[in-house]
């Protein structure tokens, strides 16, 4: 008698983290999905060690929403357009695997240029305010660069939207581009880190992004953390946490 409780009790404890297992692969594919940031390429909008859920479902259902990208079918299940603006994760073209976060500029057929640090969406420069100066922390050499509001005008029934970005200066390499035109069934992404993101901008190594590559809307940080925090110093977590950055819409 003995045993056989002892089997079955772990046959029940298998089946308890199998179940697990599912819900927590369920949620992920169809609800929200946790993501890091590694790099400074958003920044000031997403610091390196903010950690946020991604909607999975504000896009509809590629393979790319579930783990692995199983070619299970293509295109998109209940798909629709992110607004311009939006900070999207997707899959980057070239391999299909590697995760990038940008921000959401163009979409098919608008036509994307840069002249002078300045954007222009379909011949319309975007406005910027200019907010002074900012220090860039936690993505290499310590840095002072400026910082501006941006406002993509109202498109399409779209209302205007402002977002901050960096410019370290308005001749930089992508600072001055040829006219882009986005293809059918494609966006067009930047980085807030307008001379420190490798995106769109870069048609060798990004360029157009399939819709079908996108994984989801970024939504809110729900943790940030100092990049000079480590792990195995807990008494100094207090300390790196970014409390005001916790529980925060990504805008």
């Amino acid at each position: 008698m003995v045993t056989k409780k002892k089997a079955g009790g772990v046959l029940e404890s298998v089946k308890t983290i199998v179940y697990a297992a599912l819900i927590a692969i369920g949620i992920r594919t169809v609800a929200f999905e946790p993501f890091n940031i590694p790099s400074g390429s958003m920044i000031p909008t997403l610091l390196v060690g903010d950690y946020l859920f991604v909607s999975k479902y504000s896009y509809g259902y590629s393979r790319h929403s579930m783990p692995f990208s199983p070619n299970l079918f293509s295109g998109r299940i209940f798909g629709s357009l992110p607004a311009r603006g939006d900070v999207a994760v997707f899959k980057l073209p070239r391999d299909n695997s590697t995760d990038y976060i940008k921000r959401m500029i163009g979409l098919p057929g608008d036509r994307i240029q840069v002249t002078g640090g300045i954007l222009h969406v379909n011949g319309v420069a975007v406005q910027r305010q200019s907010l002074g100066p900012y220090t860039v922390e936690g993505d290499g050499p310590r840095i002072t660069v400026r910082r501006w509001l941006e406002t993509i005008p109202a498109v399409a029934g779209q209302a205007a939207i402002s977002h901050q970005i960096l410019e370290a200066s308005d001749d930089g390499p992508f600072d001055n581009t040829q006219e882009f035109v986005v293809p059918a069934g494609h966006v067009f992404a930047m980085g807030d880190n307008r001379d420190n993101s490798l995106d769109s901008r870069a048609q060798n190594m990004v360029g157009f992004i399939p819709v079908e590559n996108l994984v989801g809307r970024a939504e809110f940080i729900f943790f940030s953390v100092d990049e000079g925090a480590v792990w195995w110093q807990p008494w100094t977590w207090p300390f790196s946490i970014r409390w005001g950055r916790l529980i925060s819409a990504v805008r």
